[in-house]
């Protein structure tokens, strides 16, 4: 992506930009959750509405997911849900980077989504339950189970996660980048005259589609961590 982009307008020097651009994400955080808690009332205006709407619709995801518990893993799942959210959407903006663009923050909370959901299940059923359930529903299937559960639990889901949100957002992100060197080509050739109607028009669509996608893959993270809890938690895991 750097060979066909700019520089990012801020950059500390020792410092990778994801880790530089995650400070400002968190930061960013920090100021509207002090905006919304500044003055709480009763009847919600302005950002303590906006966040209640958006904190209600994590609780009911955890609720769902999860059960009745659900609600006690609501700062997990809704902090990673609108810290991606936040850390995708700030690529948008021209000079500015995404966190979530590099791989290393994608993994950074996909194993913290690993180690979570293995200790709420050991807290929750105990070290011999818990990793009874591994060995399938009968004990002749061990052989059998016990690889593949490891194979899932220890390799596939923290990649799956790391991956997934990472290759999603950055294939978006180079797809607009692409699209917007394209045009600056046709400016120069004196072509975008003639096309400049449907360039502006697939400009806004892509813009919106990128929206769409890091609006799903901060959503999609978030299920996934819920349902992730809701199964260590299971009896029936």
């Amino acid at each position: 992506m750097s060979a066909i982009e700019h520089p990012p307008l801020l950059r500390l020097p020792g410092i990778p930009d994801h880790v530089t651009y995650t400070w400002l994400v968190m930061i960013i955080l920090a100021v509207v959750a002090f905006a919304a808690s500044r003055r709480l009332s009763l009847v919600p205006r302005g950002v303590q509405n906006f966040m209640e709407v958006v904190l209600e619709q994590f609780l009911g995801l955890v609720r769902d997911l999860i059960g009745p518990e659900g609600h006690r893993y609501l700062p997990l799942v809704a902090t990673l849900g609108i810290f991606i959210l936040t850390a995708n959407l700030i690529g948008l903006v021209p000079g500015f980077v995404s966190p979530t663009a590099s791989l290393n923050t994608t993994a950074a909370c996909a194993i913290i989504v690993f180690f979570t959901y293995h200790w709420v299940g050991l807290r929750k059923q105990g070290p011999v339950r818990y990793f009874r359930h591994f060995m399938g529903p009968v004990i002749w299937l061990a052989p059998l189970m016990v690889p593949i559960e490891f194979i899932t639990q220890i390799i596939v889901r923290p990649i799956t996660l790391s991956v997934r949100l990472w290759a999603n957002f950055l294939a978006g992100h180079f797809l607009l980048a692409v699209f917007f060197l394209g045009t600056i080509a046709l400016l120069q050739g004196g072509i975008l005259a003639i096309v400049g109607p449907f360039a502006f028009a697939i400009a806004i669509a892509l813009v919106g589609f990128e929206i769409f996608v890091s609006i799903l893959q901060a959503f999609i993270f978030a299920i996934l961590t819920a349902s992730y809890i809701g199964g260590a938690m299971a009896e029936e895991h």
